[in-house]
């Protein structure tokens, strides 16, 4: 394996197997045929397709064994897995089978799973930002009136308190949980244009089929984003925001911690297989690496923005690539920050 996230061993440092989980290939696979399954019935309801058949469509959607080599190798054929997996579906649905993807294109598919894996992905990263929050206050608590000497440009400067340091820590926590929720009506959005984005094979029911769709999943029903990635990007650099935050936390504790300095005194540290004296701070190291990990990749995501006309295969790619990775990043900064404040045996002078 060469990622660094799903490693044998480079994982027990930076995988996090929650946010992992998110984007595996079978929570992907569930989220194409929650899709295909709300379009079967919403097909039915409006009239596109017999009576019964939309249901019964459904029904083979959400139980068909699928054949995911089938998947591998149409998607080296083909650039991604829908088309292949439309045609399994197709092929078990037998009578029913003009219900299924009727009027949606593979895009409609794999970007609404998208909406529906970063809507999970806030609520986990949510809840780590407020535990995070919660810990902090914990210490300001414990240790917030023990003496720091205040330090800018790495030089000292005048003394503080250990709130005052703490207080900058978790300043930024709160704006992020905040604008996570704030992104939610921008990346928990249905996804239905079909084959150019105009929703031209549903006739007049293209509003109606949306809304029952988008009501089944509860994902805001809005215009189609085919070729708008701005929501992506905004999603990514809140990502990049939260990891340089922590960043900040794993850089001040490791200059806290240097000898001669001694400002806090964890617990434990990594030892090292030449110097047993030493007890290396490895958490705030790896929150510093995370932070400027995403900083790089948040570039990447910036150059998807570019879909020309009325769909991309180069820039949709490139977000496959990228924004999985941002967000094990993410939600492994926030744990590994946790683990590193349970570490925290004093900070400052009582």
């Amino acid at each position: 394996m060469i990622s660094v996230f799903e490693h044998p061993w480079l994982g027990g440092l930076f995988g996090d197997d929650e946010a992992a989980a998110l984007w595996s290939p079978e929570a992907q696979l569930d989220h194409f045929r929650a899709f295909e399954a709300a379009l079967a019935r919403a097909l039915e309801q409006s009239g596109l397709v017999p009576s019964g058949h939309g249901a019964a469509a459904a029904s083979v959607i959400e139980t068909a064994d699928i054949d995911l080599q089938g998947l591998a190798r149409g998607t080296g054929t083909d650039g991604l897995p829908i088309p292949n997996l439309v045609k399994q579906l197709r092929a078990v649905a037998g009578d029913y089978r003009a219900a299924v993807h009727t009027g949606a294109t593979s895009q409609d598919v794999m970007d609404t799973a998208l909406s529906l894996t970063l809507k999970t992905l806030t609520d986990l990263l949510q809840l780590r930002l407020k535990e995070l929050d919660a810990t902090l206050g914990g210490l300001t608590q414990t240790q917030g009136t023990n003496a720091l000497m205040g330090r800018t440009r790495m030089q000292a400067a005048l003394p503080i308190t250990v709130a005052d340091r703490l207080a900058s820590w978790r300043q930024p926590l709160a704006s992020h949980v905040a604008a996570l929720e704030g992104l939610r009506p921008q990346v928990e959005r249905l996804q239905l244009g079909g084959a150019v984005g105009t929703r031209g094979d549903f006739g007049e029911a293209g509003p109606q089929i949306a809304a029952q769709i988008a009501k089944e999943l509860t994902l805001i029903d809005g215009p189609v984003w085919h070729t708008d990635r701005s929501g992506v990007a905004a999603y990514a650099g809140c990502l990049s925001l939260i990891t340089g935050s922590l960043g900040k936390i794993g850089q001040d504790v490791a200059l806290m911690a240097q000898q001669g300095i001694d400002d806090v005194t964890l617990t434990v540290g990594g030892g090292s297989s030449a110097m047993p004296h030493k007890s290396n701070p490895v958490l705030a190291e790896l929150l510093m690496t995370l932070a400027r990990f995403n900083a790089t990749q948040l570039s990447g995501v910036h150059h998807a923005l570019v879909h020309e006309q009325e769909r991309s295969g180069a820039a949709w790619m490139l977000e496959w690539m990228i924004l999985p990775q941002m967000s094990v990043t993410t939600a492994r900064a926030l744990t590994a920050s946790q683990a590193l404040c349970a570490q925290i045996r004093a900070v400052g002078k009582a």
